[in-house]
Parts: C-alpha cells; structure tokens; sequence
C-alpha cells in the first residue's frame, strides 16, 4: 500500500511539474494570438498582407488537406536530424582533439570560431555550384553550419573541468584516449550538450537556408520550399503557415529532446534543485 501511494505521489508530482512547464508557454501563446486578432480585425486593412489567425489557420488546413504539409515537415525533418547526427559524429571527435591537443587548438581553433560565426545562407552558392540541386548540396550546408558549434560547445566543456580530474586519471594510470572517453567527455557533459543543443539550432537554422534557395533538380520538397513557394505566389497564408510550421517543430525538438536531457543531466549532478528550468 506504501508502495503504491508512493508511486501514485511520484505520478502527480510529475503531472504537475509538466503542467507547470506547459502551462506557462501555453497560456503566452493564446495570448500572442489575441493581440495578433485584434490588430488584424482593428488595426489593419490589408487581410492579404496580414492575415489572422483563422485565415492562416484555413490555408493550413487546405495545406494538410493535399498532403503538403506533411510531405514538407517530413523532408525537412529527416534532413535535419541526419545532418544533425553526422554534424555530431563528426564535431565530437574533433572537440576532443582541440581540446585534448593544445597545438591543435592553437591552429584550427580560430577557423572553427570563424565558421561558426559565418552565415549558413553563405555557403549555398558554393554548394549549388559543387553538388548541383541535390539533397548532397542541403547537407553540406547544415554540417557546415553544425559542427563549429559543436567543436566549440564541447571545448568550452572541458575547458570547465577541474584539473583534478586529469591528474586523478594520471595517478590511475589512464592513457590519453582513456582520459578523453571516460575522464574528459563525462566531465565535460553539460558544455557539450549546450554545444549539441546549439549544433541543432544551426542545423535547423541552415537547412532552412539551403531549402529556401536551392529548389528543383532533385532535391525533395521541405518547409523552406513551401516558405519560398508561398513567397512566389504571394500567398502570405502559406508563408505565414510555413513560418509557424518551422517554428513549431524547433519547439518541439527542444520540449522533447534536449529539455528531458539537459534536465536530466542537471539534475544528476544535483544542479537543478532551485533552478529556473
């Protein structure tokens, strides 16, 4: 009977930390909605150009009713998630090697912080120009988006450990590769998973980007061909639609993915009681 109400307790107390996550964002929304209604029917004559909620709401259901919706969110999705991996697969290791190796980092560290920094939207005549309209030519642009973050957010973690943890690896006898994977990398989780988490945003970021301007040939159909598309047509239902769409899988990824992780993470190293997440 204890047992039960336990676990009952436990489960309420999790419904209410997730309504109080929820709730918050919820109610800014219809809030937003609100003032964005009442300046459309009191401060704007040009339902064209502004359209309310319930016209968008209209066009994105004409949307999914032809399957566009769907098509565009899957495409763009699978796109940013396997970029984003091999952005991961790639940028972890050479976090490791910036970090671990200071001659390294003397050299490639400001070219890393350089590309980090360029725009994403940059690198797409080049692409075009390299792979033609492929799906090769949104790839590159969101790797070379994604892995500088996480270079960078990886070696600001381990920039963060405490030197006593390299030496205690020392006296253990640990070899350099034992002290990167299992001294280095956990020690440096939380700056990675920041880098991860920034790695992800510049992904979603250059991926709309690339499906914004490189369009035709074989590259498939996402929600930066939809935004450009609604641009062509000068349908701002569509482009209001694709905005919206865009915005809502980003937050989606963040509710969850990398919010359980990160507080996960916290509150494993007792960091999160008292916090603001």
């Amino acid at each position: 009977m204890d047992s039960l109400q336990s676990s009952t307790s436990a489960h309420r107390s999790g419904l209410r930390a997730l309504a109080g996550r929820a709730v918050p964002p919820l109610l800014m929304v219809v809030v937003l909605l609100a003032v964005w209604q009442f300046y459309v029917a009191l401060g704007h004559k040009r339902a064209d150009l502004v359209p309310g909620p319930l016209d968008v709401l209209a066009s994105l259901g004409g949307l999914w009713a032809d399957a566009t919706v769907q098509t565009a969110v899957w495409t763009s999705l699978q796109r940013g998630v396997l970029g984003f991996l091999v952005a991961a697969v790639v940028g972890t290791p050479v976090g490791l090697l910036l970090a671990q190796v200071k001659a390294v980092r003397t050299a490639v560290g400001p070219l890393i912080s350089g590309l980090q920094v360029l725009p994403s939207v940059a690198w797409v005549p080049a692409a075009i120009i390299w792979f033609g309209l492929t799906d090769a030519t949104v790839y590159f642009v969101v790797l070379m988006g994604a892995i500088p973050s996480i270079v960078n957010g990886l070696v600001a973690g381990v920039d963060q450990i405490p030197p006593q943890y390299r030496r205690v690896g020392l006296v253990l006898g640990a070899s350099r590769w034992e002290q990167a994977t299992r001294i280095v990398l956990p020690a440096a989780l939380p700056g990675y998973v920041a880098g991860l988490k920034q790695g992800w945003a510049f992904s979603w970021r250059s991926l709309m980007a690339a499906e914004i301007i490189a369009m035709g040939g074989s590259l498939g159909f996402g929600l930066g061909s939809l935004l450009q598309q609604g641009r062509e047509l000068a349908d701002m239902g569509i482009v209001m639609s694709a905005i919206l769409l865009i915005l809502a899988v980003g937050i989606l990824v963040e509710l969850l993915v990398f919010g359980p992780v990160e507080r996960r993470l916290l509150a494993g190293r007792g960091l999160l009681a008292g916090g603001t997440r």
